[in-house]
C-alpha cells in the first residue's frame, strides 16, 4: 500500500494473510529488494540489509494516516532522527526492549 523512507531506513505498509509468517515475509522482501538493488547497480559495492526489522500492526481505519506518514519521511526526519522515531514507536506500542537488540543506527 505504501513504501517510503529516508537515508537510513524504509517503511512499508502492506496487508498479508493471517497464515503468513512476518519473518518469512520480511526475508522475501529483503532478499528480493537487495537482489534488485544489486542487479541495477544503484550502490557501489554489494548492498545488503541489516539483520532484523521492526513490525507494527495498525487498524484498517488508520491506513490513510499511516500512508501519509510513510510518504512524508523526508520532511518528518528534518526534526526527528530515525533512532528517536523508532524508540518512540517501541514506547508507544509498549514494546519492552534491550539496547543490545536494537538496530545499528546511522545518523
Amino acid at each position: 500500500m505504501a513504501v517510503g523512507g529516508w537515508k537510513n531506513h524504509v517503511h512499508i505498509l502492506f496487508g498479508m494473510p493471517v497464515t503468513t509468517c512476518i519473518s518469512d515475509f520480511m526475508n522475501a522482501v529483503k532478499a528480493n529488494s537487495s537482489g534488485w538493488i544489486n542487479d541495477k547497480g544503484f550502490v557501489k559495492g554489494k548492498f545488503q540489509w541489516q539483520s532484523g526489522y521492526g513490525a507494527f500492526s495498525y487498524a484498517k481505519s488508520q491506513r490513510d494516516v499511516v500512508i501519509k506518514y510513510i510518504m512524508n519521511q523526508e520532511e518528518h526526519h528534518r526534526t526527528k532522527s530515525f533512532k528517536k522515531e523508532y524508540l518512540k514507536m517501541l514506547t508507544d506500542f509498549e514494546v519492552e526492549y534491550e539496547d543490545k537488540y536494537l538496530f545499528e543506527f546511522y545518523e
